[in-house]
């Protein structure tokens, strides 16, 4: 067999793209290996179906091409969780247990190569709670560490305190953040005459609706989560501030996300995992029923 430059796979930050030897080779430099998830669902009248998938993805090949001696990025899972968003023609829903499924086998299969750092980067909101579900096992069954992560969490104080123009509510779903960032990633693709979002109705038209449910993606308002159908409290499909949206706004969040994304892979990398340790007084009489 050829010899493998260690260089050339150092340089290398898209997964697919390395043979299966030089996978081998990337193991042994010990790389993270990154995941994009998201969906294909409405955005309003403005944005294209791909808004999650291409926002999620850009930020993971961006820090790749940063970075490419720390990580590897995989080909994304572009399909989520979007049942309640199904009222909007062109939405894709995949039921949970099969996402969560999908989210296991890829990860597993990543360890099963012997990669032992793996993370999980979401682009669609309710596909949160799902890839969280996903890493937990993963993390559990296979030993590897897997970490997950919403690409807006790694910039919300930044997007509140020094660029967002909106309040509570501004940037929830074809909003503010998500049009500033598409407006520079592929603003031809936006059309800016129709332009049209509000807050959710529950924040304007139920008492205590403000108080109470979560209607942000960085500010998160209420404690309380309540998934109605989407079409019951948008008109559109936009909730939060569209109009408030720049491509200058999008430049500074792309770039300060790309760069949290690289700083969080560094960290992660060099992570320590804690080991388990056994507290039954005898040994359990049979393995758990929920590891492989």
């Amino acid at each position: 067999m050829a010899d493998i430059d260690p260089d050339v796979v150092r340089r290398e930050h898209r997964y697919e793209h390395l043979t299966w030897p030089e996978i081998n080779e990337a193991v042994a430099q010990k790389k993270v290996v990154v995941l994009p998830v998201a969906a294909i669902e409405q955005h309003g009248h403005h944005l294209p179906l791909d808004v999650d998938a291409k926002l999620a993805t850009s930020v993971c090949l961006a820090a790749g091409e940063r970075s490419p001696a720390s990580m590897l990025v995989l080909p994304p899972v572009s399909y989520g969780y979007c049942h309640h968003v199904m009222d909007f023609p062109g939405t894709i829903n995949v039921q949970p247990t099969t996402f969560v499924n999908l989210l296991i086998d890829i990860a597993t299969s990543v360890a099963y190569h012997g990669f032992t750092r793996i993370v999980l980067v979401n682009g669609h909101g309710s596909n949160h709670p799902l890839i969280e579900q996903a890493a937990r096992q993963v993390t559990l069954r296979t030993g590897a560490l897997c970490l997950n992560i919403s690409w807006w969490q790694l910039i919300a104080d930044y997007w509140n305190e020094e660029v967002r123009e909106s309040g509570p509510g501004g940037s929830a779903h074809a909003c503010e953040l998500e049009t500033s960032m598409y407006l520079h990633l592929d603003g031809d693709r936006v059309r800016k005459d129709r332009i049209d979002g509000a807050p959710a109705s529950y924040l304007t038209d139920i008492e205590g609706g403000a108080e109470w449910q979560m209607a942000d993606l960085t500010l998160g308002s209420g404690p309380a989560t309540i998934v109605e159908w989407t079409s019951s409290t948008t008109e559109t499909g936009s909730f939060g501030a569209p109009e408030l949206a720049t491509a200058e706004k999008g430049r500074l969040v792309f770039e300060r996300t790309t760069e949290r994304l690289v700083e969080l892979v560094d960290w992660f990398r060099s992570r320590p995992a804690s080991a388990r340790r056994e507290h039954h007084s005898e040994p359990p009489r049979f393995p758990l029923p929920f590891e492989f």
